[in-house]
């Protein structure tokens, strides 16, 4: 280091050492006031959920509480409660797997194969999502009817994944083009079919773009309350989002801790897939660059 640098530096050490003055304090103060009102606002309705899901005496109050497990043993051994969970979970899974199946054949049929329009067909999809869900609910559930399709669990399946469908369709041929084709120009070579070769080279090197995609697809078909509210009228096919709303909404006197209960039930599964796919796409990431 010159003696040019070391004066920089301790002048820049000089610098960021000296007092703050009376109005610099004050703006601080006045920042990290603000920031603790932001946690605050944030954290509060989430420490209501968590509180009243393991207290015995639950209200509509934030209180400290009387430590029980009770008002999940209630969740799983009421009559109705567990259904609404393991519908939840059929329509959420089994509409992410339609979703990135569809996704896959068409994402790389858009990236491997170049036809008249596919650049306007691809804006044309994505330009779907800009419409809001309520314009069209109304068209689609009666589309649904004329198929005989409303009030099932695989007619709302096949809705959910078919609207997730755009951005599944971005995501995979965007992780298909960065996918080199010579390497499936050599297995070709090798005597592979093109179906062998995209499944043997292509999908493996698709493990962030299918995780971003699950993620994605998982979370929208999860939180989705208004497509199952309209297409389903069988309280039995519910999904607990459903089940919550009507928790609230049609009884004079709530259940705070049951419903505490489902809540925090109700937000575990997105959460867990999220660490578990983050994990994953952090290592594939890592594995990319090393190698490279």
């Amino acid at each position: 280091m010159t003696a040019i640098d070391s004066r920089v530096a301790a002048s820049a050490h000089v610098e960021r050492r000296r007092r703050l003055g009376p109005v610099d304090v004050l703006q601080r103060c006045i920042g990290y006031a603000l920031i603790v009102v932001l946690a605050l606002f944030c954290l509060v309705p989430f420490a209501w959920v968590v509180f009243s899901a393991v207290d015995a005496d639950a209200g509509a109050t934030v209180q400290w509480p009387a430590l029980s497990f009770e008002n999940f043993v209630r969740f799983f051994t009421a009559s109705g409660t567990p259904l609404l969970l393991v519908n939840s979970l059929i329509i959420a899974i089994s509409s992410t797997a339609l979703n990135l199946v569809l996704g896959i054949a068409g994402g790389y049929a858009l990236s491997r194969f170049a036809f008249r329009g596919r650049r306007f067909f691809m804006f044309s999809i994505l330009l779907i999502r800009v419409i809001p869900a309520p314009a069209t609910i109304v068209a689609l559930y009666l589309i649904m009817v004329n198929l005989g399709l409303a009030n099932t669990l695989h007619g709302l399946i096949i809705v959910q994944a078919v609207s997730g469908l755009p951005v599944t369709l971005w995501l995979m041929k965007g992780t298909v083009d960065a996918v080199p084709m010579e390497l499936e120009e050599a297995a070709w070579t090798d005597g592979n079919t093109r179906l062998q070769g995209a499944r043997r080279i292509v999908l493996p090197l698709m493990g962030p773009g299918l995780g971003a995609a699950a993620m994605l697809m998982f979370m929208g078909s999860w939180g989705d309350f208004l497509t199952p509210l309209v297409l389903l009228q069988n309280q039995e096919l519910y999904p607990l989002a459903i089940g919550l709303f009507r928790a609230f909404s049609e009884r004079n006197i709530v259940d705070w801790g049951l419903l505490a209960a489902s809540a925090v039930v109700y937000v575990l599964p997105p959460a867990v897939l999220y660490m578990l796919v983050r994990k994953n796409l952090l290592k594939s990431s890592l594995g990319g660059a090393l190698k490279g």
